[in-house]
């Protein structure tokens, strides 16, 4: 496809504008000059709306089109205790006038006195969202009862997957790629795209949207969260062979790195804690310590190593995530880069 026909390929899709788009791209010469590898671009998915932004604005444009269709009256979804997704869902209920059941799983073992109460916490409960504490084992069971007794109380519940990771959410990134093909400047080689990659709906969504505008460009997905690759791109394989509209995407396509995940899900590395230090005092750009600080301490050890010389430029999707900074305050206690 071209990239119109691509644009009237989305249109099909019911969806509900929610974010402010075509975010920004841009190019981040301070950083790039300190690397001294290719040009680095930031794509400012940071700033898609929705109670301080993010990338799953855009998989919530399709999944709330399709909870409207459903006639649904509240939705319920999941994620970690500080989750972006959880916080930005209960934005788009808040603005479409539906209720919203937020089940946090504390699976973070991050220590912190305001970890529960604070910062995506504290928004969530701000936008209006019932918000469940669980323990990590017990949230299947938990959410299965809260699904059954919304359905007794005559609610009509819409259940959203973690991330908003299905093939519906992924409809966002198809429309990502296509921006990234329509904006990309003449002087920038569309070639290398990264990002951080946990649920993999962005993932899926961007390689069905460059499969499907015939472009040839290599997304390097940098796993924060699952240790195992092969879980990983069993769950990205799954999104995008349930889109049902994708020309094969080999294994060739497929790029997971998990050198960069460090202890685990939401704990910051001390590469992730420089990486957000020099984005900071570089660009004034803020990354988050679970995402897209560990996904750039990775970009940044990747250009170091070689492994970008054969590119001119690579696009960092910042996807969000700086409203749980408060929480990790202790992790910066050390004095500016290089001091």
């Amino acid at each position: 496809m071209n990239p119109q026909q691509l644009s009237d390929w989305l249109e099909q899709y019911p969806r509900i504008r929610l974010a402010h788009l075509p975010t920004a791209l841009e190019p981040l010469d301070r950083l790039s000059t300190e690397l001294g590898g290719p040009r680095i671009w930031f794509k400012r998915d940071d700033c898609t709306g929705l109670a301080t932004g993010g990338n799953k604005t855009r998989k919530l444009e399709y999944l709330m089109a399709d909870a409207k269709a459903a006639q649904a009256t509240t939705v319920v979804t999941y994620g970690a205790v500080q989750s972006n997704h959880a916080r930005q869902t209960a934005a788009a209920c808040a603005r479409l006038g539906l209720s919203c059941h937020l089940v946090l799983s504390r699976v973070v073992p991050w220590r912190h006195p305001d970890y529960e109460s604070n910062a995506n916490v504290l928004l969530d409960n701000l936008l209006g969202a019932s918000v469940h504490r669980v323990d990590f084992a017990d949230t299947p069971g938990y959410a299965k009862d809260l699904i059954k007794t919304l359905g007794e109380q005559d609610q009509q519940p819409y259940v959203i997957p973690p991330g908003g990771s299905n093939a519906i959410g992924a409809r966002g990134y198809v429309r990502c790629a296509l921006e990234l093909v329509e904006q990309s400047p003449g002087n920038l080689e569309l070639t290398d795209v990264a990002h951080a990659t946990s649920s993999t709906g962005t993932q899926a969504g961007l390689l069905i949207g460059f499969a499907l505008a015939d472009a040839d460009v290599r997304v390097h997905g940098i796993n924060v969260s699952a240790s195992d690759r092969e879980e990983i791109v069993t769950n990205l394989r799954g999104v995008i062979h349930a889109s049902g509209e994708t020309p094969e995407i080999g294994e060739e396509r497929v790029h997971v790195d998990h050198r960069y995940i460090g202890e685990g899900y939401g704990l910051p590395t001390p590469e992730t804690l420089a990486a957000i230090r020099m984005v900071a005092e570089l660009e004034g750009i803020v990354l988050d310590p679970v995402y897209t600080g560990k996904a750039m301490s990775g970009l940044i050890d990747r250009v170091a190593i070689g492994e970008f010389d054969h590119a001119n430029d690579v696009v960092f999707i910042h996807t969000g995530g700086t409203a749980t900074l408060p929480v990790y305050d202790t992790a910066f206690a050390q004095g500016p880069l290089g001091k």
